[in-house]
């Protein structure tokens, strides 16, 4: 699994390429959680992700519990049928914000970044 980070905007995206295993989520946890002590908008950009398994969401659950402390904005866009389907099975589909695609997350979120006083 790679993680590659970039920015768009105010908003930080993490694309996550290959299969969330046990044996891959130490690299992504270490990605996602040294991204929200810096940032204030991450995203996870799950289209290449064909396979997660559960530790692969205790990953992501982790992820959005450190935003929820920081008052951070955190989602999750491009989910495959595969990783839609795992959380919806645990009804972590109605916990996290999910976005269909890219445009649509930074545009949603971006809006609900506060502006910087002129």
């Amino acid at each position: 699994m790679k993680v590659n980070i970039r920015q768009r905007g105010h908003a930080t995206i993490l694309d996550v390429d290959g299969q969330i295993t046990f044996e891959s989520t130490p690299g992504l946890r270490d990605h996602l959680l040294e991204t929200l002590k810096q940032k204030d908008t991450v995203l996870v950009n799950l289209a290449q992700v064909a396979y997660m398994d559960s530790s692969g969401i205790a990953t992501l659950v982790e992820g959005l519990k450190a935003a929820q402390s920081r008052k951070a904005h955190f989602g999750l866009f491009g989910l495959t049928k595969n990783t839609r389907s795992v959380l919806e099975l645990v009804r972590l589909d109605k916990v996290f914000k999910i976005f269909e695609n890219e445009d649509e997350a930074v545009r949603q979120l971006a809006a609900a970044v506060p502006k910087e006083p002129a």
